[in-house]
């Protein structure tokens, strides 16, 4: 499954780059999800993430892995991929781009997912995107004028 949502801030692309950090990572936490962030490398290839999500003795681990990370005239861009994910899912992509704008920048959360049972992408379909659209919130204060 694949869905995209995208986001316009008041910040210049180059500041929201600079602004994705731990900080944000944390603010951009999912309501009512125990989240607990162990490693967080930074946004360039080969920098890692590690969270444990819930509490014991249902947590689960979600390692991810920025696997490309660049500049265009268009825009900058670093990709996620999960090397350790949670049951369900199996794979995930989650490719970030930061649109240059005359009026500031487009943050765009572009996901891919699977659980390997396109029912169950269904369900989780709902879920997913809802918590995604939470984050155009938090964008919007983290990256205001």
């Amino acid at each position: 499954m694949n869905f995209i949502i995208k986001t316009q801030v008041g910040q210049s692309a180059a500041q929201v780059l600079d602004g994705f950090d731990a900080e944000l990572f944390l603010a951009l936490k999912p309501p009512l999800i125990p989240l607990e962030l162990n490693r967080f490398d930074g946004c360039e290839k080969g920098d890692k993430v590690h969270l444990v999500l819930g509490k014991n003795p249902i947590s689960q681990e979600w390692h991810a892995l920025i696997s490309e990370h660049g500049e265009d005239e268009t825009k900058f861009y670093f990709t996620d991929i999960g090397e350790k994910l949670p049951f369900p899912l199996k794979d995930w992509c989650h490719r970030h781009r930061i649109h240059k704008t005359p009026k500031g920048a487009i943050i765009e959360d572009n996901i891919t997912y699977t659980s390997g049972w396109l029912l169950f992408d269904g369900i989780m379909f709902p879920l997913l995107y809802g918590m995604f659209f939470l984050r155009k919130r938090i964008y919007r204060e983290y990256f205001k004028v």
